[in-house]
């Protein structure tokens, strides 16, 4: 799956010399917390509600409300934004991005092509697209099996669903113990009626079942 698979192509964007309240205003209007800084159609920033907060003048200063507001309404978001902004094109994997949001701590990414925004993806949007490549809301059987670190081995359980005549929605594998070459394989399966006799058939091919459920649509 791709960024351009779950991006949202309709980005609001400001400029250098938006003033903060405006900035802020356009936040809450759109219900976003990000906004990408774009001059003349190139990106060179980008300001956060939380960098936009930051700025807001603090209740404990002398200034009067008039002086506050009027040295806020002066100040441009140029003056705050994150002039190094991390970002990913419509052709970036979705793992990629969301590896790239886990480095940085950052909870939103602009989408460019060339130097245009195009779209942003968020961390919501990572989320909702593991969900669906998992099979999350398919429901079914999920099932945890331990396997052996070795080449083959999640072709060979593979297998062993299909000549029981399972379908299998997904499956992900990761690793257990590296000491002793154990992963687990996590399996979400669809078909499966008897739940104990798949165990039974499994534990009788030497094969350990660590944990399953039944999951019902979401």
């Amino acid at each position: 799956m791709l960024v351009k698979d779950r991006m949202s192509p309709n980005v609001f964007t400001i400029t250098p010399e938006t003033p903060i309240p405006d900035a802020l205003q356009l936040m809450e209007e759109k219900k976003i917390r990000r906004l990408p800084v774009v001059d003349n159609n190139r990106l060179v920033g980008i300001v956060t509600l939380l960098d936009l907060v930051r700025a807001s003048p603090s209740p404990a200063t002398s200034l009067s409300v008039w002086e506050l507001n009027y040295l806020l309404a002066k100040l441009p978001v140029k003056d705050i934004m994150a002039k190094k902004v991390y970002c990913v094109t419509p052709e970036t994997t979705i793992d990629k991005a969301a590896a790239l949001m886990r480095e940085h701590s950052i909870g939103g990414l602009p989408v460019v092509d060339g130097e245009q925004v195009v779209g942003m993806i968020t961390e919501t949007d990572i989320f909702t697209a593991f969900l669906e490549m998992l099979g999350v809301h398919r429901g079914g059987l999920r099932l945890t099996v331990e396997l052996t670190e070795r080449h083959g081995a999640l072709a060979e359980i593979a297998q062993l669903f299909r000549d029981y005549g399972i379908n299998i929605v997904s499956a992900v594998a990761f690793i257990s113990d590296k000491d002793q070459d154990l992963a687990h394989s996590v399996w979400r399966l669809e078909g499966c009626d008897d739940v104990e006799s798949l165990i039974k058939y499994l534990q009788e091919k030497d094969y350990k079942v660590v944990h399953y459920s039944l999951n019902d649509k979401s």
